[in-house]
């Protein structure tokens, strides 16, 4: 106790002190539990935050079209094949949001899609990795990153339905770790009496919560993670020329992307930074940038990233020292105020801090730009309906021949 009080003098957080001698023992330690987590270096970057905005010399990357990839497809399907009967390919799936935007308080994975029979989000993606591994003859390690608020309920949900006919025996599940929020003057916030204001560490986190989580240990042979998100149900998950084409490269990552449909959309692009791989927000390019043609007659900017992601292992543990960028975000963030009164507020009161994992790209040093057909592998869920929803997702899938 006496060293987490120093601790909040030091760091300028002295408005805790009161509030920790007014707990009760067992909320006591639970709170000071959660002050021992705080990555404190990365707390102190409120006031003098990263440069993130700009960037170094800029420009395209070379990577694998599909025609390129049609040419040696044989080689790249015998290449990946074999590593994933050997054991060296795992699947990460980042599953730790709900489904607020879809009208869902449930994990988002939980949302049913079907239109004549359930079919729910978690269940397609099991589906595609399933196809891999039936072609490959053998199962995919998979793990499951879950948040602190929605770990039971995806829990129980793969449960209730059998894992959709995964073997539980693959299948880890870990929670992604969380970072508190604090105010414009960088003061911790409570969401109660004895628990901090905390939020998911952002999708960057992925990794140092997957290794802390120590499940890895189960599967000692993985050389390769390929990462993904819950909200495209039409990626292929662990797909043999993929993790081929990136091992044959001799590179250290790979990232699926696609076509951009015309110079404005609004999409990161995969590109290289001084000479290092590195994803360009879509409002970074200027508008030569986004026009420019390259040698082949596509745009030189053109690789969409869709978050799907090949990672060697290996180099992971490398770099897992190095910092990753860490990304100060104004929000509105629900806190006790000086009375104890829980307040919901209608404006940005304080700073969340996010890591990337496009950010990660560039600690690896080298990746390979695998492109894909959009209308085959792109069905991303971010709304009910319009554009990326609910709607849209459901005529890819039909196109794609699956049973809605």
């Amino acid at each position: 106790m006496k060293d987490i009080i120093e601790k909040l003098k030091n760091e300028g957080q002295e408005h805790l002190l009161p509030i920790l001698n007014d707990l009760s023992e067992e909320d006591r330690n639970y709170l000071v539990s959660q002050l021992k987590s705080i990555d404190w270096n990365s707390l102190k970057l409120w006031k003098n935050p990263e440069d993130l905005s700009g960037k170094g010399k800029v420009q395209p990357i070379k990577g694998l079209s599909l025609n390129d990839i049609q040419n040696q497809s044989d080689m790249y399907m015998q290449i990946g094949k074999e590593a994933i009967k050997n054991g060296k390919v795992g699947a990460v799936l980042l599953a730790g949001g709900q489904g607020t935007r879809l009208g869902s308080d449930a994990p988002k994975g939980t949302y049913d899609i079907g239109l004549t029979k359930p079919l729910y989000i978690f269940e397609q993606l099991i589906s595609n990795l399933l196809n891999v591994c039936k072609k490959c003859d053998t199962f995919v390690p998979l793990f499951i990153m879950t948040s602190e608020k929605n770990d039971k309920d995806t829990k129980d949900f793969f449960e209730q339905h059998n894992y959709f006919g995964y073997p539980k025996s693959h299948v880890r599940f870990f929670v992604q770790e969380m970072a508190p929020s604090v105010d414009f003057n960088g003061k911790l916030l409570l969401e109660e009496k004895a628990k901090l204001a905390l939020s998911p560490n952002g999708n960057g986190g992925w990794y140092s919560s997957l290794e802390n989580a120590d499940v890895l240990k189960d599967f000692p042979e993985l050389e390769w993670l390929n990462v993904f998100a819950v909200d495209n149900v039409l990626q292929r998950i662990a797909d043999p020329i993929f993790i081929g084409a990136t091992i044959a490269s001799g590179l250290n990552s790979g990232a699926k992307v696609v076509r951009k449909c015309s110079p404005s959309e609004r999409v990161g692009v995969l590109c290289l930074e001084d000479g290092l791989p590195s994803v360009i927000e879509y409002y970074e390019l200027t508008d030569e940038m986004a026009n420019q043609i390259g040698d082949d007659g596509n745009l030189a900017y053109s690789f969409g990233v869709i978050l799907n992601y090949l990672f060697n292992l290996p180099k992971l543990r490398e770099i897992a020292s190095e910092r990753i960028p860490v990304h100060i975000v104004k929000k509105k963030i629900p806190h006790l105020d000086d009375n104890g009164n829980l307040v919901k507020p209608e404006q940005e009161n304080g700073y969340k801090f996010e890591t990337l994992i496009l950010d990660m790209i560039k600690l690896m040093g080298s990746c390979l730009p695998f492109e894909v057909e959009r209308e085959k592998e792109f069905a991303p869920i971010k709304n009910k309906t319009g554009v990326d929803s609910v709607e849209s997702a459901r005529e890819l899938l039909k196109k794609n021949g699956i049973n809605l």
